[in-house]
């Protein structure tokens, strides 16, 4: 593994690396499934965190095709809108109040010659307009990606547009965000702070992943 400093891109998760929001983002799901019913509720909730990384959109989904099986169509498609406006209108505040990574800036400073982005299963659209509100947009100078698209797709999408370049750093705080980011020639290292990937350091261990707390002890 490279100096941070040597690397051309670093591509950042934004939920437990960024912003502390994950347990955010699991209420959100909590409530806008809880008019199904509480088994069905938590059982939702056990899948986001069983699959963290993972859009709501793709979740919400499997909600609706899984849990609580909805044959028609039409009904499917008022039930996945009415879901979303809840898990967003929940998620918006809670984001805009949510704590930025200590030290940041500072890491930005040691790393002016890298290009950095977000690679994200948030909603593009609400990352964008939350990074511009808490003034960290100019950041990340590499672009702010998010869902629909997937992580995966992302990456291979912007490593062939040359906005992400190699060598590359991911950090995050999933499972998931170390299969894509060493599947597309990115090295990894995995953010614990606030994680709600229970088995993480059983899972560092045995795939010799380097873990760091949070994003301030790349500075030293």
């Amino acid at each position: 593994m490279l100096k941070i400093q040597e690397y051309k891109s670093i591509v950042f998760d934004c939920d437990g690396v960024i912003l502390n929001s994950n347990k955010i983002k699991t209420r959100a799901f909590r409530v806008a499934s809880f008019p199904f019913g509480y088994e069905a509720s938590r059982s939702l909730e056990n899948y986001h965190l069983k699959n963290g990384g993972i859009s709501r959109y793709a979740k919400f989904d499997y909600f609706l095709k899984t849990i609580v099986p909805i044959n028609s169509k039409k009904n499917k498609e008022l039930y996945l809108k009415k879901m979303l406006k809840i898990y967003s209108e929940e998620t918006e505040k809670g984001l805009l109040d949510s704590e930025i990574t200590y030290g940041l800036h500072s890491l930005r400073t040691k790393t002016k010659d890298s290009s950095w982005s977000i690679v994200s299963g948030g909603d593009q659209d609400q990352l964008r307009s939350i990074f511009a509100k808490k003034e960290i947009m100019h950041l990340f100078n590499g672009g702010i990606f998010g869902s629909p698209n997937t992580k995966n797709e992302i990456l291979k999408r912007e490593l062939g547009r040359g906005s992400i370049k190699l060598p590359a750093l991911f950090l995050g705080d999933t499972e998931l965000d170390h299969r894509v980011s060493v599947s597309n020639g990115l090295d990894f290292i995995f953010v614990s702070a606030w994680t709600e990937f229970r088995s993480y350091e059983q899972y560092c261990i045995e795939n010799s992943i380097k873990n760091i707390s949070k994003v301030y002890e790349l500075i030293a």
